[in-house]
């Protein structure tokens, strides 16, 4: 079976001498009412999948499937949602918490103490031009969070969403079902990172390597799934 990569990416990366092939899958516009397993992940990869493989599955299927992903209209910053954005870096690569929409679900899902202590430790690092410090001290669940971009694929380019729910237990359950390995991944041009992994003996540096060329794709080319395999 021949593969394709998406455009401008390349399908095959080397990681310490060996090739390794990142297979784009495509789905349907996953939405709330389908089920991560029957109705996407198994369905996309049954016929392609084999023993060995490792699935990677962006976070946001998963958010979404978990009922985590809301209509911007449907979310009411609060007014300290609205006043911490004015202090939030606009990043090229996605909206982030510069919204007053995505702040206030980071508020809800952080909590406003670690969320001001993050916004605190920003501050005091930012004269010494030290960035990111706010989603070290917030952790995961606010860097996963995002809202809507020009380039994503509606209806979710007005939706804001949280990060998955206990990412770790998702995939172990995926690997009992599948029986691979399985990631959940959040991965843009800018950084990749590894929210879920179904064996803790999997090393999240390879993991990151595999993919820090991002090249998956969820706007047109509806790839939110990978497979990941060692080249023949």
């Amino acid at each position: 079976m021949d593969f394709k990569a998406n455009e401008g990416k390349s399908l095959a990366i080397e990681i310490d001498g060996e090739q390794w092939l990142r297979i784009p899958v495509k789905t349907h516009v996953v939405m709330k009412e389908d089920d991560l397993f029957g109705d996407v992940v198994d369905k996309y990869t049954k016929d392609i999948r084999r023993k060995g493989d490792i699935i990677f599955c962006s976070e946001k299927i998963i958010a979404i499937t978990q009922g985590r992903s809301y209509p911007i209209t449907d979310i009411k910053p609060s007014k300290l949602a609205n006043f911490l954005v004015r202090f939030v870096y606009k990043s090229p690569y996605g909206i982030g918490l510069g919204s007053p929409h995505t702040m206030q679900l980071a508020i809800e899902d952080v909590g406003i103490p670690r969320i001001l202590l993050g916004c605190v430790a920003a501050a005091v690092t930012k004269p010494f031009g030290i960035r990111g410090v706010f989603y070290k001290v917030c952790g995961k669940k606010a860097y996963a969070i995002d809202g809507p971009c020009d380039y994503t694929l509606p209806p979710y380019n007005k939706y804001a969403k949280k990060a998955p729910l206990k990412p770790n237990k998702v995939a172990r359950e995926m690997k009992e079902k599948l029986g691979n390995e399985f990631i959940v991944l959040d991965a843009n041009d800018l950084n990749v990172d590894i929210l879920g992994k179904s064996s803790k003996h999997l090393d999240d540096k390879f993991l990151k390597a595999l993919f820090k060329d991002n090249p998956l794709g969820q706007s047109a080319q509806q790839t939110p799934i990978a497979i990941v395999r060692k080249a023949e």
